[in-house]
């Protein structure tokens, strides 16, 4: 199994896998998606709250904001606290404190963290605007989640693959050049197939619309792809950069495939 990297930022990466099989490929989907655990609000201690949203709505926003995770914390039904929805302890627990009062917009960097290694991942998310007397004041509790579990835990807010195209292109049998169009700009015009790169089949969609400008009677396109090979786009909620997201996905299916070995070994 090859991995090669053709995009990579803090919130966001492309990269191609290769050597493996559908199944794997989603695996890493689903866990980067769903299975990575990550730290949000879930519930919030409001003091008060004389903003135009109520109660409710503030809170809702609240637990959509990420939050940076620190893999030091467990989830609730995994900690020695034995707390279950409901007070737990520095392990599976961290408090954040927001008292603002107008007229000014809250934005999430407002929030003080009891623990400095988690706060939310952008500072500039807008929660409510405050006219003057207004004001909000509220303690918010995280915990730690999986994003099957609930939205507010998912990860992995855009994580999606696909087959690697093939395009295979001969030239005219009459002239020798060759001419494409394509509506994804991802065969260009050319004059000979050396034109036609890696980089630009990565884009094709298939959508079947590739075509010679000229009406060839002989099939010199034609647009097919690798089933073992894969191209990957993922973008992260901020919870963790996207390299980390993806080593945390195959964590997951790493522990998975141990657990489920162990199983076997005892029957």
């Amino acid at each position: 199994m090859d991995i090669d990297i053709i995009e990579l930022s803090k919130g966001s990466a492309k990269f191609v896998l290769s050597g493996t099989n559908p199944a794997f490929a989603n695996g890493i989907r689903r866990a980067m998606i769903a299975d990575v655990p990550t730290l949000a609000i879930e519930y919030v201690n409001l003091y008060d709250n004389t903003s135009v949203l109520y109660d409710e709505q503030l809170g809702l926003r609240l637990a959509l904001v990420p939050l940076t995770t620190d893999g030091d914390y467990v989830p609730q039904s995994e900690c020695s606290c034995g707390a279950v929805d409901g007070a737990g302890c520095p392990n599976c627990e961290v408090s954040l404190r927001l008292d603002v009062e107008g007229p000014k917009m809250v934005y999430s960097g407002d929030f003080i963290s009891a623990d400095p290694k988690v706060h939310p991942a952008d500072e500039k998310i807008p929660i409510v605007e405050l006219k003057e007397g207004q004001r909000v004041m509220l303690e918010a509790i995280a915990h730690v989640g999986y994003g099957r579990d609930h939205v507010r835990w998912q990860a992995g807010v855009a994580c999606g693959y696909k087959h690697t195209p093939s395009v295979e292109v001969e030239p005219c049998p009459e002239c020798g050049n060759t001419f494409v169009e394509c509506p994804e700009n991802a065969v260009f015009m050319a004059r000979s197939v050396e034109n036609l790169t890696e980089k630009d089949e990565l884009k094709c969609v298939k959508c079947g619309n590739a075509r010679h400008i000229f009406d060839l009677t002989d099939p010199t396109l034609k647009v097919s792809y690798d089933q073992h090979t894969f191209v990957f786009s993922l973008e992260s909620d901020g919870s963790y950069s996207s390299s980390e997201l993806v080593l945390k996905a195959a964590d997951v299916i790493k522990g998975r495939a141990q657990e489920f070995s162990d199983i076997l070994k005892d029957l």
